[in-house]
């Protein structure tokens, strides 16, 4: 699935210290209005949050298993609980579908690809699963996810985005019924064996963020 548009190249910010919550929310309310009305280009925003769980549209109560772990934040991506803290990268994309194509699913997709191709240079197959948000990759414990992906389009501008394990600590996801799917576990890149950094990812990010967006 390709989303390109060879006249569209998104603005890329970086940020190597833990970015809170809502500085990150407010950012993607601001810039998604100035691309709506054409003040700035498109942006990905590349970061890690300090330890905390976010609470999508469908969440449900029960699934929140120890809400004083960490803060929670409630949210106006799709999907239901998922944490996110240091050594899981994130990126946030804030994209002008007017722009590639007014196609949510069509969008989820490409965003789906994108994991895929960036996990593939690090010789991890990822995979989609019917029913299950996010990628999955095979254990020898059974599928795993490894990376979620949570969306908000606003006037056909996108929000929210991706999210990469690394190197988190995954005991903090037993806090939570991750999305809902209790029955699957958790995994990183350092849990499936491989040595990457964050800043590895990054470059693996950007490489495969150009063949599904241009």
């Amino acid at each position: 699935m390709r989303l390109l548009d060879q006249g569209l190249r998104p603005h890329w910010k970086l940020s190597d210290d833990l970015v809170d919550y809502p500085e990150a929310l407010s950012f993607m309310e601001q810039r998604v209005a100035e691309i709506q009305s054409g003040k700035s280009p498109e942006a990905v925003w590349l970061l890690e949050h300090p330890s905390l769980y976010t609470a999508g549209t469908s969440a449900k109560l029960p699934d929140l298993l120890d809400g004083d772990r960490f803060p929670v934040f409630p949210t106006g991506r799709g999907g239901q609980y998922t944490y996110h803290g240091p050594g899981q990268r994130i990126a946030y994309a804030m994209l002008d579908l007017n722009r590639r194509k007014r196609d949510v699913r069509c969008y989820v997709h490409a965003l789906e690809d994108w994991l895929i191709l960036c996990l593939k240079q690090f010789n991890v197959k990822g995979e989609r699963r019917e029913g299950r948000v996010g990628i999955w990759v095979v254990t020898d414990q059974g599928e795993k996810k490894i990376a979620a992906i949570g969306v908000r389009v606003k006037k056909w501008v996108t929000m929210h985005g991706i999210s990469l394990n690394v190197e988190p600590d995954l005991s903090h996801f037993s806090g939570i019924v991750p999305c809902g799917l209790g029955q699957f576990g958790v995994t990183s890149l350092v849990d499936l064996g491989i040595v990457a950094s964050i800043s590895d990812v990054d470059l693996a990010l950007k490489e495969s963020f150009k063949e599904v967006f241009g």
